[in-house]
């Protein structure tokens, strides 16, 4: 099974899942980890089999909404799929995802590897504040922690996503700094938003001031990546990230 990564982090295992090599047909095809998208149920089950050959212990899937809660791994209650759109854990092996299919999957950790958040940041979760509402959440369960850093995974590229006035204002209108994040389309009469780079912005003013983009564009990469607005229906790729438990503990 392919997987992709970012530069190596101490105490943190992370990568991003392609859609190679798996069991489900079209237009699933590949491997397809989503039990939400009409795939066949045996098809995902025998990829998330796969997938689960290479981590130390079964994700926390999420019921992802588009919105901006997180979900505390280590205290709250354990529940099938929580409704949430990040996570985060101090405990060593506790294994996080986040399924996207242009959406942003991030990680973040501290320098040390002893806090871990995983969020999924389409635009309206990250116009509602998802990265922060993570990143604040791991300085209240882990405050002495620092060297924070991030990366950001595939996802749709500018070039690729063309949206109206309504999704510029409502990044911009809160912070005009993020005007330049948005490409006007003239003829078409609508905008290129750079998602990736606006969630950098937003971490760097948040406190996390090292981090990776993949540049890897899930639209434009049909080998590699399940892409909604290229397609749909469509499968989804999972991010999974875990804080380390070992040297060997790593696909």
């Amino acid at each position: 099974m392919d997987s992709l990564t970012g530069l190596p982090w101490a105490g943190v295992r992370y990568f991003c899942t392609t859609r190679e090599a798996g069991s489900s047909a079209p237009p699933y095809q590949g491997l397809n980890l989503a039990s939400h998208v009409a795939d066949s149920p045996e098809a995902v089950e025998a990829n998330r089999a796969r997938l689960r050959q290479l981590l130390p212990a079964e994700p926390l899937w999420l019921d992802q909404v588009h919105g901006s809660d997180v979900w505390d791994a280590d205290t709250e209650s354990a529940v099938d799929m929580p409704k949430a759109d990040a996570a985060v854990t101090t405990q060593k092996g506790r294994v996080l995802a986040i399924m996207t299919a242009d959406c942003l999957p991030v990680i973040i950790a501290d320098g040390c590897g002893t806090v871990l958040g995983a969020a999924h940041a389409g635009w309206r979760g990250l116009a509602a504040g998802v990265l922060e509402n993570t990143f604040a959440q791991m300085r209240r369960v882990a405050p002495r922690a620092a060297g924070w850093r991030a990366w950001i995974g595939p996802a749709i590229s500018q070039a690729c996503f063309e949206v109206g006035e309504d999704v510029r204002d409502a990044f911009v209108s809160r912070n005009a700094d993020l005007a330049m994040y948005f490409a006007a389309d003239p003829v078409r009469g609508r905008w290129r938003a750079d998602l990736p780079s606006i969630a950098r912005h937003r971490l760097f003013c948040a406190g996390v001031r090292q981090v990776e983009c993949s540049g890897l564009c899930t639209y434009t990469d049909t080998r590699h990546f399940y892409s909604y607005r290229r397609e749909s229906p469509t499968g989804r790729q999972a991010t999974l990230a875990w804080l380390s438990v070992g040297s060997s503990d790593f696909p």
